[in-house]
């Protein structure tokens, strides 16, 4: 499962169970065992291996839950005008930076980092494939969009989409799981996914005629 596609595959039952593995992971670390992800959610153990195998898979299916709630506006690339890509690159900057500093994104990160060069399964590619790479391969086809309209300049869609998310993610990421604690208001979040967006197209917009 793969972003949205992974939000579409769940049951509201299994969401219930992700949010808590989620809350756990807060409130835990990388204590988090099966156990206390069925305590919490009400549901048996057999339940969760049925559902995601064993507790990498559980967290697994809860990273990309997690991802699942940054959305890609879809455009329409025939009517497709610098409006509406604006738009569109502002409110996925913006669910992505409210996903990124959210407290069950940080714990879930940290746990990841600590298993980084560990025997466990490498949970750390799983939030990259799933994180990162997963919202490259869901924006650039907007990015493309925009250049097959004329909006947008660019000679490789990975490098523009890098570029954006430099932009969006800043240092917030690496300061807020290091322990600064950032004021992460909607009034913030709404400002700097618009400041990104506006850097963005000053760079890549085909008016500009940067390459």
């Amino acid at each position: 499962m793969q972003g949205g596609e992974a939000s579409a595959e769940l049951t509201e039952r299994q969401k219930d169970v992700l949010n808590a593995v989620l809350r756990l992971l807060v409130e835990e670390g990388d204590r988090l065992t099966m156990t206390a992800v069925a305590r919490r959610a009400s549901c048996s153990k057999e339940t969760l291996y049925k559902w995601f195998g064993d507790r990498d898979g559980l967290l697994t299916a809860t990273v990309q839950w997690q991802a699942s709630k940054v959305r890609v506006a879809s455009v329409d690339r025939e009517r497709l005008d610098m409006a509406s890509l604006t738009a569109s690159l502002e409110r996925f900057a913006s669910d992505w930076l409210s996903v990124i500093s959210s407290e069950t994104s940080i714990a879930l990160n940290r746990v990841a980092v600590a298993h980084a060069g560990s025997d466990k399964r490498d949970l750390g590619a799983i939030v990259l494939e799933n994180g990162r790479l997963a919202m490259g391969r869901r924006l650039k086809p907007v990015l493309l969009a925009g250049q097959d309209k004329g909006l947008l300049a660019f000679e490789e869609a990975e490098d523009a989409f890098r570029t954006f998310f430099g932009l969006v993610a800043r240092d917030v990421q690496i300061r807020l799981l290091l322990g600064d604690r950032l004021e992460m208001t909607d009034a913030t979040i709404g400002r700097d996914a618009a400041q990104a967006t506006r850097q963005f197209l000053a760079l890549y917009g085909a008016q500009t005629g940067a390459m």
